[in-house]
C-alpha cells in the first residue's frame, strides 16, 4: 500500500499548480455536496405556500447523522420507486409530522401528535374554490400565484387552489376573481389512501390514529395490522412474506410478531389537500432522508413577486 501512496504523491507534485487548484476545488464541492449542503429545486405544489415551484432550497446534510426533529422540512428519496437504485430516485420534500414512536392522527383537518393538537404550519394551505369571471384567464391567475403547473379543465372558470387566509384575500382582490370560498372537509373512505384496506375507513381530513414504527418496536402481525406493515417488512426491511395455508410466513418461519429494524417517520405536505404524502403511501424510512431544508435561496413571495433568501421554521 505504501508504494502506491508514494507514487500518487509523486504524481501529485508533478501536476501544474492550476490543475491542482482545480482538482482541490472539485473535491471540496463534492465533499460539501455529500456532507454539508446540497441545492434542490422545488417541482410541485405539495408544500405550497411554504415552498413554491421553482424555489431553490439549501438542504443541510448533517442532520441525517446528528438527528432530525418533528416539524423539520426534509428532502428524501421517493420511497415508492423500488425499481430504481436509491441515488436515481426522484427527490420529494415534506414536513415531518410524526417521529419514530409518535402516534399521529388527522382529525377534522387538524394534526394531532400523541393526542395533542399541533399548530398549523405558518404558511400551510387548504383547498379553496376560486370562481373566475367568464372572460378571465385561469392561466393568468395561476401564473400570478406561481402555480403554472396546475392542470385546469378547458372551458372551466372554477379553480380548486391550495391557499391560506392571506393568499385567499389577495386572490379575492384580483379583478378576474368573482369569489373565493374554503372547501369543506373530505368525506367517505377512499381506497387509494394508505393502508389501502377497507378495515381502515380513513380519508385525508380524518386519518388515523396510527403509531409510527420505531427501531426495536415489536409489532403484532394479524389480518388487521398486516396492511399497515407489509411494505415495511417486505420492501424497506427486505424480508420475504409468504402464505402457507392459513399461516403467514416470514422468511419461511411463522409470523405473529415482528421486531422493527429501522426508524420510520410520518410526513405531510403543508398543502394538506394537495399533497401525496404518508397518508397516501405510508411510513418513510429515515434512511431515505437526504437532508433538512432551512433556507430558500430564491422564492416567490405571497404577492407573487420574487423574494430573497428566507429561513424556514
Amino acid at each position: 500500500m505504501l508504494p502506491v501512496v508514494k507514487a500518487l504523491m509523486q504524481h501529485w507534485r508533478s501536476l501544474n499548480e492550476w490543475l491542482k487548484a482545480f482538482l482541490l476545488a472539485v473535491l471540496l464541492l463534492v465533499a460539501m455536496h455529500v456532507l454539508v449542503v446540497r441545492w434542490v429545486v422545488v417541482e410541485n405544489t405539495s408544500m405550497y405556500a411554504t415552498l413554491r415551484p421553482g424555489d431553490l432550497m439549501a438542504v443541510e446534510r448533517w442532520p441525517v447523522w446528528t438527528g432530525l426533529e418533528r416539524g423539520d422540512i426534509v428532502v428524501f428519496r421517493d420511497p415508492l420507486k423500488d425499481e430504481l437504485a436509491s441515488w436515481r430516485r426522484p427527490l420529494m420534500v415534506k414536513r415531518i409530522a410524526g417521529m419514530p414512536g409518535d402516534v399521529v392522527e388527522v382529525r377534522a383537518g387538524s394534526l394531532l401528535v400523541n393526542g395533542i393538537e399541533q399548530s398549523a404550519p405558518p404558511d400551510g394551505t387548504r383547498s379553496y374554490l376560486v370562481r373566475l369571471r367568464t372572460d378571465a384567464s385561469p392561466a393568468r391567475v395561476l401564473d400570478l400565484l406561481g402555480l403554472k403547473g396546475l392542470d385546469v379543465m378547458k372551458g372551466r372558470q372554477v379553480l380548486e387552489l391550495p391557499l391560506n387566509e392571506v393568499l385567499a384575500s389577495q386572490v379575492e382582490a384580483l379583478s378576474d376573481v368573482v369569489s373565493v370560498t374554503p372547501m369543506g372537509l373530505a368525506t367517505g373512505s377512499p381506497r387509494h389512501l394508505f393502508p389501502f384496506s377497507q378495515r381502515y375507513a380513513w380519508n385525508g381530513d380524518h386519518y388515523g390514529p396510527v403509531r409510527v414504527p420505531r427501531q426495536g418496536d415489536t409489532l403484532v402481525i394479524d389480518p388487521n395490522t398486516l396492511p399497515l406493515y407489509d411494505r415495511l417488512i417486505s420492501v424497506y426491511e427486505a424480508h420475504r412474506l409468504t402464505v402457507n395455508g392459513n399461516e403467514l410466513m416470514l422468511d419461511e418461519e411463522p409470523l405473529t410478531h415482528y421486531v422493527v429494524e429501522k426508524d420510520h417517520a410520518f410526513v405531510l405536505g403543508d398543502g394538506l389537500h394537495h399533497s401525496a404524502d404518508s397518508r397516501y403511501w405510508g411510513f418513510l424510512p429515515m434512511d431515505h432522508v437526504v437532508g433538512r431544508v432551512r433556507w430558500v435561496v430564491t422564492g416567490i413571495g405571497a404577492d407573487g413577486a420574487r423574494s430573497g433568501p428566507r429561513h424556514l421554521q
